[in-house]
């Protein structure tokens, strides 16, 4: 029996590596916000599909797939700087600005498609673009892999300049930030809206991965990302940009060979997101269990602009 589940659980390495690697954009995206900015935001849920929605829609129009994913990455920065707009002219709170953004993006996710879902089968997409020698979830590990590296390094250099450096400084003291002449709006609208982008990239991906694209497909998949995030955090921390930015993409790789053992010793798949949802139940409720935690959590408070 110990055979048995260590070669179901070695077979299913390659795709769950393949699928976290996809996946652990939206876990960036999420963690941007929450980290960077202090901004609590749920458009990630919304923004994941629209990715998907406007990649498939571009595949099928001939552009390139590379291309439809950066017009999917330009969709998803549209609907992240609108959370933060709306969060910030109208004073309503991060959360509920990002309920209210996910809600409309799932209408406008079917508004574009037409339709609940749209087969994108039989269209090039990025994988094929691997070397010839890699195919099914290798091409889509080497892809994946080199667009995470990618990613890295391009927040990495980022968050070097003087401008990644004023949105750190904004989700550390705003009004300190304020003081010293950085625009925490636009610094707050560029994050939300960066965040945006990355987990748009997360749905075009999956999109031109699994063949097709669907209005739901994005369900549950913040949870998912919040327990990535927390696994990343407590394996490699977030004392550092460094470890902050490598942080999702470690949690990402961890969590979903979790999720491949709870599917190897038998755990049905509709109680996966049960076991999701107890587990960051666990690690939130932890500080207070531990007697670090004083009860309810104070009120965001707005500032005044």
């Amino acid at each position: 029996m110990l055979a048995s589940f260590i070669s179901s659980f070695i077979a299913l390495i390659p795709v769950t590596i393949a699928q976290s690697l996809i996946l652990s954009f939206v876990v960036l995206a999420i963690m941007i916000p929450f980290r960077i900015l202090s901004f609590p935001d749920l458009t990630s849920e919304g923004a994941y599909p629209l990715g998907g929605c406007v990649c498939a829609l571009g595949m099928i129009a001939g552009l390139n797939p590379f291309l439809a994913a950066l017009v999917a990455m330009a969709a998803g920065f549209l609907a992240g700087s609108c959370t933060a707009f709306i969060h910030l002219r109208f004073r309503i709170h991060s959360l509920l600005a990002g309920i209210l953004m996910m809600t409309m993006l799932y209408s406008v996710n079917l508004r574009l498609l037409g339709r609940s879902n749209l087969p994108v089968f039989n269209i090039q997409t990025i994988y094929d673009y691997a070397p010839s020698a890699l195919a099914g979830p290798y091409a889509k590990i080497f892809i994946a892999g080199l667009v995470a590296i990618a990613a890295y390094v391009v927040l990495r250099l980022y968050f070097l300049t003087e401008k990644g450096t004023a949105m750190r400084a904004v989700g550390a003291n705003p009004e300190m930030a304020e003081a010293n002449g950085i625009n925490v709006w636009r610094m707050t609208v560029v994050g939300v809206g960066l965040a945006g982008s990355f987990s748009a990239l997360s749905g075009a991906i999956m999109v031109q991965s699994q063949g097709f694209a669907d209005v739901n497909m994005g369900l549950g998949i913040l949870i998912n990302g919040l327990a990535a995030l927390m696994i990343g955090e407590a394996v490699v921390g977030k004392s550092t940009p460094v470890r902050q930015l490598l942080a999702p993409f470690a949690g990402t790789l961890i969590y979903y060979q979790l999720i491949s053992v709870l599917l190897v010793v038998g755990l049905p798949s509709g109680d996966l997101k049960l076991a999701t949802g107890l587990f960051v139940l666990l690690m939130l409720a932890l500080p207070s269990l531990k007697g670090k935690g004083s009860g309810l959590m104070p009120r965001e408070t707005m500032k005044e602009n």
